[in-house]
């Protein structure tokens, strides 16, 4: 398979920070080793980058009080490894070109559940941002040190 012929999927992504300014991740059901992500989801047709980015929130992660602090200007992507390429969305895509979200999570930590409908994560925690290149899985490391970049902007 060539998997230049293959489109991008278009997603959102969300930065959630709690009030000291630590990053949500979840470690995901389908990767369990020890690599962590912040929730991320496809955008399904008609729906605008805002709808899509707090329906995946709450698909994943239950967490419906936020508030906006950024939308990044910027459309980051990532590639699917090759021997990923065919399997994950169905063999569709090639890798994902997505918009990505900072918020701040106003809420309390019970509201957070992982059991949902179509869960994602096993496990949960808030981490430090200088943390992120190191907890994900190597493909999207380049777009988590961009995301830093972005986070340390808005925290200082």
């Amino acid at each position: 398979m060539d998997k230049n012929k293959l489109p991008m999927r278009t997603g959102v992504g969300i930065i959630v920070l709690n009030n000291k300014n630590q990053v949500f991740v979840g470690r995901r059901k389908d990767n369990p080793n020890d690599n962590w992500q912040m929730p991320q989801g496809g955008v399904d047709k008609g729906e605008d980058f805002i709808t899509a980015m707090k329906r995946e929130l709450i698909e994943e992660t239950s967490i419906k009080n936020i508030k906006i602090i950024k939308e990044i200007e910027k459309i980051y992507q990532y590639e699917l490894p090759e021997n990923l390429v065919g399997i994950i969305w169905k063999g569709k895509y090639r890798g994902q070109k997505q918009k990505w979200f900072i918020t701040r999570f106003l809420g309390q930590e019970s509201e957070i559940n992982l059991n949902t409908k179509n869960a994602e994560f096993i496990d949960w925690k808030w981490i430090e941002p200088k943390l992120l290149p190191e907890v994900i899985v190597n493909f999207k490391k380049d777009l988590y040190l961009n995301l830093l970049t972005e986070i340390n902007l808005v925290i200082g």
